[in-house]
């Protein structure tokens, strides 16, 4: 599995608008993190274009799993141009529905593509625009209960390691949280058990993707 992928930043959406011939082809792309959020987004672009001809809706999950219609299209001329390019920018846990107003003159299969990708690529363009495309990297967050007197010393060896403090508790001692690209929690884990003399202070969580 990739340690990293793109997608839209959680909660915004973008939009884009493609014409040709007077029919309106408009893609809506939203960040999805199941199967279940991308059918409710799904379900809520065709609520919301209810009179439109084809609202056809493709998706990319982090864990591999794709899916693409054509909506009543002739096959192969919506979903999976629309899929294509989702995969070609790299974008993972995403839901792209492009909704099309029909405008009166047949398209043939060529035109139809050519439509759905163009629709797509504006809305990934307004993405761009508006500073909504996120890297999401898979990290490990890692948190040590140590003393007072070793805090400075602990919070540098984070950073030396590549890694960020992301929380700090203190009470009797000081618990310390810290997230690491997956694979750098390591030398920082090692560290710290020879900073102790062989002891280990450290409760390694599992991987996650997070935006660092």
């Amino acid at each position: 599995m990739d340690t990293e992928y793109k997608t839209i930043a959680a909660g915004t959406e973008a939009t884009g608008e493609f014409e040709d011939r007077r029919s309106r082809f408009i893609a809506q792309i939203v960040q999805v993190t199941s199967e279940r959020e991308a059918q409710a987004f799904i379900d809520t672009v065709r609520a919301r274009h209810r009179d439109a001809r084809h609202n056809v809706p493709a998706w990319i999950l982090s864990d591999g799993r794709e899916k693409c219609s054509d909506d009543g299209e002739p096959s192969h001329t919506g979903g999976i141009p629309t899929l294509e390019v989702l995969r070609g920018e790299g974008l993972a846990n995403v839901c792209c529905v492009v909704t099309r107003y029909f405008g009166g003159t047949l398209l043939g299969p060529g035109g139809l593509k050519r439509a759905y990708v163009a629709a797509t690529q504006a809305a990934l363009q307004d993405a761009t625009d508006k500073d909504l495309v996120v890297t999401m990297t898979q990290a490990t967050r890692v948190t040590c209960v140590i003393p007072y007197s070793a805090y400075g010393k602990v919070e540098r060896m984070v950073h030396d390691c590549n890694g960020k403090v992301k929380d700090t508790i203190f009470a009797e001692d000081v618990q310390l949280t810290s997230v690491f690209r997956t694979g750098d929690e390591v030398r920082f884990v090692d560290q710290m058990r020879e900073f102790a003399a062989g002891e280990d202070l450290c409760v390694v969580g599992e991987p996650r993707f997070v935006e660092l």
